[in-house]
């Protein structure tokens, strides 16, 4: 099992379906999780909120660049950055205004942007770490984002970000990838497409075994990778 002990990592979007599964795993590895939040009922359901090993905060907006930068700078000796938060939105374009569109560029690319950049920041005062960002399938698959074209255009620039910056932070020993998943089977999406295939989604639990390895001291090689993480979908 990769062994994260004594390491610090932050998940955005840590209190969601896969960013609980990836805390989950991350704790059973004896890592240190560092989690924010947005809605006191994010924190108050979270199962691992009364765990010694995780440390929940309310910051809000992960496009506000000052309180990303003071959060990061609060977080002892960085080893990893997992960026799951985001936000998704269906409508067809004439539905798509550009208050929708940037919307959609704040919270997915804004976001992971500026958690990318502290995390370099801090990473590079110690050996290096490894950021993961979450981009989507219709990023690496465009024509799969008809209807949901905004949230398509913010999910690829996500993994342009992903390759860029894989590239210039890999002297510091700093690997940067992303996991560009289909549809998870969480409940929600269960829900929302009763009758769908689940058995071809890929199980949250899956995507996040892909994350953990790309985050952890285990992964010497892969950098700028965005990996498709579709199970049989």
């Amino acid at each position: 099992m990769t062994d994260f002990q004594d390491r610090h990592v932050v998940v955005t979007g840590g209190t969601g379906a896969l960013g609980t599964t990836v805390v989950s795993a991350l704790l059973e590895r004896g890592a240190t999780c560092h989690v924010p939040y947005l809605h006191e009922a994010e924190a108050q359901r979270f199962p691992h909120r009364e765990n010694k090993q995780v440390s929940l905060t309310a910051l809000g907006n992960l496009a506000d660049e000052a309180a990303v930068i003071g959060y990061y700078e609060g977080i002892p000796k960085l080893w990893a950055s997992i960026h799951i938060a985001g936000g998704f939105a269906f409508a067809p374009i004439e539905n798509s205004d550009k208050a929708l569109l940037m919307g959609q560029v704040e919270t997915n690319l804004v976001s992971a942007y500026l958690c990318c950049r502290a995390a370099v920041q801090a990473m590079r005062k110690g050996a290096g770490g490894r950021i993961v960002n979450v981009a989507a399938r219709p990023a690496l698959e465009p024509r799969q984002g008809a209807s949901m074209t905004a949230y398509t255009a913010a999910k690829a620039a996500v993994a342009a970000l992903t390759a860029a910056l894989g590239e210039e932070a890999a002297k510091d020993n700093i690997l940067v990838n992303a996991v560009a998943p289909s549809i998870m089977d969480t409940p929600a999406n269960r829900k929302s497409m009763p009758k769908a295939d689940f058995a071809s989604w890929p199980k949250v639990e899956e995507v996040a075994a892909t994350i953990v390895f790309l985050a952890s001291p285990e992964n010497t090689v892969t950098r700028s990778a965005i990996v498709p993480v579709y199970g049989k979908s």
